[in-house]
């Protein structure tokens, strides 16, 4: 019997030893099990916890989104463009030119609706598949993003 397999896991998986490179694997496939369970409600999860934030922090400028959410202006815009396009997240002007309004839409907020149940149920598996470590996990993300100040 040939262990073809084993090799193929050796060669790539040994050097996922990178805390970056697990916590970007792990991701990838946290992410593809909550897709899976949002997806009979046509939403992803990346722009199911978007409007998520959105809807928390009411009607905010992009520059204050960015800044909450942890992403850089350009990213946030290029990210809420396909929603604006689906009509979940509506936009404006801000108190001046320059600025610009993002606030979560009716049509996004009856999404959320079927959506939520969905989110709480993939929630669980994860919490289940962590196991009593999720708590520390979840320390641990504290103090990671606190390398963010």
């Amino acid at each position: 019997m040939t262990y073809d397999w084993l090799r193929a896991y050796t060669r790539f998986m040994l050097p996922l030893l990178c805390t970056c490179a697990r916590l970007k694997r792990s991701t990838r496939i946290v992410s593809a099990h909550y897709d899976a369970a949002l997806a009979p409600a046509g939403i992803s999860v990346a722009q199911f916890s978007l409007l998520r934030q959105l809807q928390r922090a009411g009607p905010s400028t992009l520059s204050d989104f960015a800044a909450a959410t942890a992403f850089d202006r350009t990213t946030l815009n290029r990210t809420l463009a396909p929603l604006e396009a689906k009509g979940w997240v509506a936009s404006g002007q801000g108190r001046d030119k320059r600025s610009r309004v993002v606030r979560i839409t009716d049509e996004a907020r009856a999404v959320m609706r079927k959506a939520t149940p969905l989110w709480e149920k993939a929630q669980a598996e994860i919490g289940a598949a962590l196991g009593e470590e999720g708590a520390a996990l979840d320390a641990a993300f504290d103090r990671l993003e606190g390398l963010a100040a």
